[in-house]
Order: C-alpha cells, then structure tokens, then sequence
C-alpha cells in the first residue's frame, strides 16, 4: 500500500515539476523537484532488504542523486558542475551494489560490448560541444558505462529472483538513456524537449532502482 502511495504522489509531482521546467521557474522547480526526488529514498528506505550490502550501496547512491537534483535545478555553471559529480559518485556506488548480488555471466559481456559502442558514440557526437568540460564527460560516461555493464551482470545471473533483476536492470537503462538528454540539452541544444523525456525516464530509472531492494534475492 505504502508503495502505491509513493507512486501516486510521484505522478502528480512529476507533471507540476515538468510544467515550471518548461517555464524555467527554478523556484518552483525546487519546490517540486526536492518531494520528488525524497521520494525515491523514502521508497527504498520503506523496502524489505534480503540482500543488506545491496539495499545499504543503492541507498547511497540514491543520496548522491538527490544531492544531484537540487544542484541541476540551479542555472549555474557551478551548480551543473557540482550535479554532475553527485551524480557521478552515485553512480560510483551503484557499480558495487549489482557486483555484490551478481556474478559474471554471457550477458555480462555481450552487453559491455553494446554499452561500449553506444557510450563512445555519444561521446563523440558530444565532443564538439564540450569545450573545457571533455575530462570531465569522458570520465561519467565511462563510470556510467561501467555501471549499466554491471547491471547486465545482475540481469543476467539466473541466481536471483527475476522481477528483481529484471526492475534493477531497467531502472539502471533508463537512468542511462536520461543521461543522454541532459547532455543534449547542456551541450548541444537547451530545449525544453529533453528534459521532457529525461525527467520521467529519470524518475522512472531512481524508483525502479529502489523498488529492487525489496526483490532481489
């Protein structure tokens, strides 16, 4: 029950933030942005944990992306520079979190060699607009790239239940395909397109995460 509620509240803070991100009222989008994102902790914390390193490492990383909220709601330069690293250590601690529950599998490496390829063509179509930032994006998209190699490892481990490998693994892609809009909309195009398909994918990847503490096993 308590996490259909979590859901419902997110379905309705969703639309309100996506309405002031498309007229750019930061304000507002805090006021909206910061319920949204408490919510995807509050649901991990309310999950039964069978696996506790797995609950305590995306816990977080949950943190961290919560902190990364609040800052790229912000227009500074400075605030986008300080998102993209509680991002990154978010990320930094969900790679331990699937290496802890999953072992090695085909997947594991069929799906390194795809993330790869699709991780080094966005660089790359990127790199013309990055300016001063190239370190500093090559390095996220290879911790980001490792991260989704990881989560082909739990997709892939017939040792744990199935629903949950199969949520924690799609929560990690769409957290991944997200990360491409931003990049669009702060390197190569600000329109309010991206984040329009960022935002939920977003949301959906952080809940879908929190969600699979409470599956795996």
């Amino acid at each position: 029950m308590l996490n259909v509620l979590i859901v419902l509240l997110a379905t309705i803070l969703l639309p309100l933030l996506l309405y002031y991100e498309s007229k750019e009222k930061h304000l507002h989008m805090l006021l909206f942005k910061t319920p949204l994102s408490m919510l995807f902790i509050l649901a991990v914390l309310v999950q039964p944990h069978p696996i506790p390193a797995y609950y305590y490492f995306l816990l977080i990383g949950l943190v961290f992306c919560f902190g990364g909220d609040f800052f790229l709601a912000l227009p500074q330069r400075k605030m986008f520079l300080l998102g993209l690293v509680s991002f990154l250590i978010g990320h930094l601690f969900y790679i331990p979190a699937f290496i802890i529950v999953a072992q090695t599998n085909i997947l594991t490496w069929i799906g390194t060699i795809m993330v790869i390829a699709i991780s080094g063509g966005i660089y790359f179509w990127l790199r013309p607009h990055l300016g001063d930032m190239k370190v500093a994006v090559i390095f996220y998209v290879i911790v980001i790239t490792i991260m989704v190699s990881c989560a082909f490892s739990l997709l892939g481990d017939s040792g744990l239940n199935r629903p949950g490998r199969i949520v924690a693994f799609a929560g990690a892609i769409c957290f991944y395909f997200s990360d491409i809009f931003v990049a669009r909309d702060r390197f190569v195009k600000k329109e309010f397109l991206n984040r329009l398909i960022a935002l939920p994918m977003y949301y959906t990847g952080q809940f879908l995460l929190a969600f699979s503490v409470g599956l795996l096993s």
